[in-house]
């Protein structure tokens, strides 16, 4: 077969896989815009996780034991996340309130050995309950809360000549102690927002979906989503600072 007949079987061979992999996108698509601002469209999240998906099919290698929906998964909300954060719509306040919530968690707990309940941090803040959870609703429609944002990485899964800690023996013990921390720290959440994260991430439930199983308000599954995102990032900190 000569190169140019080799290329064209490769380029119809992509094309394939992206259009059978459509609906993955604007499934990804679809449900991460549900707990983002009005502003934010759809559209422009599928045109990203279109050129992820067309990236994936590209550097997927097989027996590197994952599915390529599963790797291509991860290469799409990458892509969408970058696209997010390049037009980052959030205030600084959002930024540093956020950052508050997080201390104010962490010191509660450290104060009380236990779980910081809503009114506590409230009143570690020194604002009213109602407005505590107001700054909570801020955070969470104010810019995409994730694990994302406790440092783990998008690429989870990387081929061999995309594996950074290849040679770096310490930078993957260390990332590894991380995952093991971040995991005692999932399993440490109270029951409901541990559930919340669950259906959120590993079931891929959308807030109204997640509110329907819980039997409240969409608006209180955020506020659930990002008060255990809060508390995650204090007790994190010693990790992610």
């Amino acid at each position: 077969m000569s190169k140019v007949a080799a290329y064209a079987s490769e380029a119809r061979h992509q094309q394939q896989i992206v259009e059978q992999h459509t609906n993955l996108v604007k499934r990804i698509a679809h449900h991460m815009v549900a707990r983002l601002p009005a502003n934010v469209q759809v559209d422009d999240l599928i045109q990203a996780g279109m050129i992820g998906l067309l990236e994936a099919s590209k550097n997927f290698q097989t027996g590197k034991g994952a599915s390529f929906e599963t790797f291509a998964g991860i290469r799409i909300r990458g892509a969408m996340l970058d696209e997010i954060r390049r037009g980052d719509w959030a205030p600084r306040s959002v930024h540093r309130n956020s950052r508050m919530l997080a201390e104010a968690v962490r010191q509660v707990e450290n104060e009380t050995g236990r779980d910081a309940r809503d009114h506590e941090v409230a009143e570690k803040l020194g604002i009213p309950l109602d407005e505590y959870h107001q700054i909570l609703n801020d955070v969470s429609s104010g810019r995409i809360i994730g694990i994302e944002d406790l440092g783990v990485s998008e690429d989870v899964i990387v081929t061999g000549s995309q594996d950074a800690t290849h040679n770096e023996p310490f930078a993957e013990v260390e990332q590894k102690a991380f995952q093991r921390a971040l995991a005692e720290s999932i399993r440490g959440l109270p029951e409901r927002e541990s559930l919340v994260l669950s259906l959120y991430y590993d079931e891929e439930l959308n807030l109204k979906e997640i509110g329907q199983i819980l039997d409240v308000s969409e608006s209180r599954v955020s506020q659930i989503h990002s008060q255990a995102m809060v508390r995650l990032k204090g007790r994190m900190r010693s990790w992610t600072d």
